[in-house]
């Protein structure tokens, strides 16, 4: 006759040590997870490093490389460059050619310090088709002939082919801070908008580039009665000029609103 085990077999004794033990063995556990990933750990494994980041010491090689966005562009034109001489000056050979592409080249030195990427371009360069910028605008000066005494001083025009000729337009802004900068970095030339030709007026890049584009031409001088500033002078010259551009692009106050004509 088989013998069956009771229904209800006596509970074993549990010792309290042995309580104690598992208690032990479940916090040495915890312990060492928590441990593992604390921030400690996870930023000694990171791209960051265990250290904090010094500026003098430059990014850390191991840094993902920041993605650059295009920087705004402008456009400077270097009168007759690539075409002509334009005025030639006979008593010293002087060009107009190489007075203009000298400030031009400045123009782009400043606004590139200033931020911004300068397409320094030609006459006719075939980059001037649908040209697309914050601003364009094309550096000439005047006849290297003596015409009269009063045939000295700078002169802007701006660009219409838009069809935008109200005051508040883009390219009446640009005109308004060209005349404005130039005039105050250049006292010793003064405004000369009676003697706008319809050559400026009527500037073939005016018709070629983008209508978005506001565009002006100036002439910094005459060749004739203003030559010992304009080539002496040349950084201020082109100081005027790239002052004149920020001022329009940053929209900058101006206190020149419709200059007098000069006599």
């Amino acid at each position: 006759m088989t013998t069956l085990p009771p229904s209800n077999p006596p509970k074993k004794n549990s010792s309290p040590l042995s309580g104690l033990f598992w208690v032990i063995i479940v916090g040495v556990l915890v312990a060492t997870i928590f441990t593992m990933w604390s921030p400690d750990n996870l930023f000694r494994t990171s791209l960051m490093g265990n250290q904090p980041y010094d500026p003098r010491s430059g990014f850390p090689t191991n840094w993902p490389t920041p993605t650059t966005s295009p920087r705004p562009r402008i456009g400077i034109v270097a009168g007759h460059w690539g075409y002509d001489s334009g005025a030639v000056c006979q008593d010293t050979g002087l060009t107009e050619v190489e007075v203009n592409l000298r400030i031009a080249s400045i123009v782009q030195q400043n606004l590139t310090a200033a931020g911004y990427d300068v397409d320094l371009l030609q006459e006719f360069d075939d980059r001037r088709y649908k040209y697309e910028a914050l601003a364009l605008v094309s550096i000439h000066n005047d006849s290297c002939d003596y015409v009269n005494d009063q045939a000295t001083g700078f002169k802007v025009a701006a660009s219409y082919a838009s069809g935008s000729e109200g005051p508040s337009s883009p390219n009446t802004r640009l005109l308004q801070c060209l005349v404005d900068r130039y005039s105050k970095d250049n006292p010793a030339l003064a405004y000369h908008p009676g003697s706008v030709t319809r050559d400026m007026t009527d500037y073939h890049a005016f018709d070629e580039i983008s209508p978005r584009t506001p565009a002006a031409i100036i002439e910094t001088g005459f060749l004739a009665l203003d030559r010992a500033y304009l080539t002496q002078h040349a950084d201020q010259v082109a100081k005027g000029i790239s002052d004149g551009i920020l001022c329009f692009i940053q929209n900058e106050p101006i206190t020149i609103q419709t200059p007098a004509a000069t006599p």
